[in-house]
C-alpha cells in the first residue's frame, strides 16, 4: 500500500519535496491542504501537476471513510465505527462539553493488553495505526459535525504506548500550526503502564495530560485484571509516574475502573491512597462497563460514591466520571466487536 502524506511530519515532508527538486515552500502548501481534509491530489490546486503525479507514484491522501455512526439522545454522544483502507474496523467516539467538542481516538486495531474488563482486547492486536489513521479520526468527526475539536483523548481501541513511535508523529502533527494546531495541553494519552515509555514521554511531550489506568491498589488484584502489570509493577509504574511529574510538572490523572466485589470496597480505597499521597494527581472513577465475555458488573452507585467520598476526605482529589452515550454502547471497543462478530456470521 502507498504511504498516506499525513504519516510524514512537517519536517519529513519538507525533506521529500526538496529531494524531489521542488521548492521548500511546497512542502508547507501541500502540508495545509493535507489538514484541510483533502482526499485526493487534484484538490491542490496550488500545486504544479507535474509535482502531484510524481507524488501518486508512491503516496495517497486517502481519509478514513464512516461507516456506521450512532448519536445519543441523551447527550449528543457520537460514535463512530470507521473503516480503514486494508478493511479492518476501529472507532472513535465524540462527546460534547461545555467548553467543546472533545473526540475520543484509537491507537491500534485491537489490543494485546489483555485487560479482562476491556472489550477492546478481546481478539487481540491486528496491528498498529499509522499516524494518519489516528489523525483521520478527528478529521472524520470534524467533518462530521462540521465544528472543531477542541480537545482529544487518546482511550480508545489500543495502547498507546505499544504504539509509541506513530502516537509522537501523530502528536506533532496534530499540534502543528498549519495542521489542526490542536496544543499538548488539550490532548490526554492514557496508558495500561508502560513505565519506560512514561519516562520517555517526560521528555518527548511533557505538556501532554498523562492519564494512567490503575484500577487495583495491590499487585495481586492487578496482575489479575491487567496482564501488564506482571512486567511493570505497582511501584514501577509509579516511580515513572514520580519521574513524570518531577520533570513535567504536570498532574497524572488515574483511572480507577470499579468492579463488584473485586476493587471498589473501602479497603481498596485505603489501600490506593496510601499508594497516591503526597503525589500531584487526580483520580478519574469510573463504574465498569458491562461486558458480556468479561462476567463483571458494575458496583453499585452507592459504593462508588463512598469510595469518592473516602479520597476525598483523605486528601486525593477524585472525581465519578460521567457516563456518556450509554444508549448506544459508546464503550470502547463494542461497536468494533459487533461487527467483527456479524461478518464472521455472514
Amino acid at each position: 500500500m502507498k504511504t498516506n502524506l499525513r504519516d510524514l511530519t512537517y519536517g519529513e515532508l519538507e525533506e521529500l519535496i526538496i529531494s524531489l527538486g521542488e521548492p521548500r515552500f511546497r512542502a508547507k502548501q501541500i502540508f495545509s491542504w493535507l489538514y484541510r481534509g483533502v482526499a485526493s491530489f487534484d484538490e491542490m490546486t496550488n500545486i504544479p501537476k507535474s509535482l502531484k503525479c510524481r507524488l501518486l507514484e508512491d503516496y495517497s491522501v486517502s481519509l478514513i471513510t464512516i461507516e456506521e455512526k450512532y448519536v445519543s439522545r441523551l447527550d449528543e454522544t457520537r460514535k463512530y465505527l470507521l473503516k480503514l483502507d486494508d478493511g479492518n474496523y476501529i472507532e472513535s467516539v465524540l462527546m460534547k462539553y461545555h467548553h467543546g467538542y472533545t473526540v475520543c481516538v484509537s491507537s491500534q486495531v485491537g489490543c494485546r493488553m489483555g485487560c479482562a474488563f476491556c472489550a477492546s482486547t478481546i481478539g487481540g492486536r491486528i496491528r498498529n495505526l499509522t499516524p494518519s489513521e489516528i489523525i483521520g479520526q478527528v478529521m472524520a468527526a470534524e467533518k462530521d459535525i462540521g465544528e472543531r475539536i477542541s480537545n482529544i483523548v487518546m482511550m480508545g481501541i489500543g495502547e498507546p504506548f505499544d504504539n509509541f513511535d506513530n502516537v509522537m508523529k501523530f502528536l506533532e502533527n496534530v499540534s502543528h500550526p498549519d495542521g489542526l494546531n490542536i496544543g499538548h495541553r488539550h490532548i490526554t494519552v492514557s496508558t495500561c503502564g508502560l513505565a519506560d515509555k512514561i519516562r520517555e514521554l517526560a521528555h518527548r511531550a511533557p505538556q501532554i495530560t498523562l492519564s494512567i489506568s490503575l484500577h487495583a491498589a495491590n499487585n495481586e488484584t492487578r496482575s489479575q485484571i491487567m496482564p501488564v502489570n506482571r512486567k511493570y509493577s505497582i511501584e514501577a509504574l509509579l516511580d515513572a509516574c514520580r519521574y513524570y511529574i518531577e520533570n513535567t510538572n504536570r498532574r497524572v490523572s488515574f483511572e480507577y475502573t470499579l468492579i463488584a466485589g473485586v476493587n471498589d470496597n473501602t479497603a481498596a480505597a485505603s489501600k490506593l491512597y496510601n499508594l497516591l499521597k503526597g503525589m500531584l494527581c487526580h483520580v478519574n472513577l469510573i463504574p465498569v462497563n458491562a461486558v458480556s465475555e468479561t462476567g463483571f458488573e458494575k458496583a453499585d452507585k452507592a459504593q462508588v460514591e463512598a469510595f469518592r467520598a473516602y479520597l476525598e476526605k483523605h486528601g486525593i482529589s477524585a472525581t465519578i466520571r460521567r457516563e456518556m452515550g450509554s444508549d448506544i454502547n459508546a464503550a470502547c471497543g463494542q461497536l468494533r466487536r459487533n461487527r467483527l462478530q456479524t461478518n464472521n456470521n455472514k
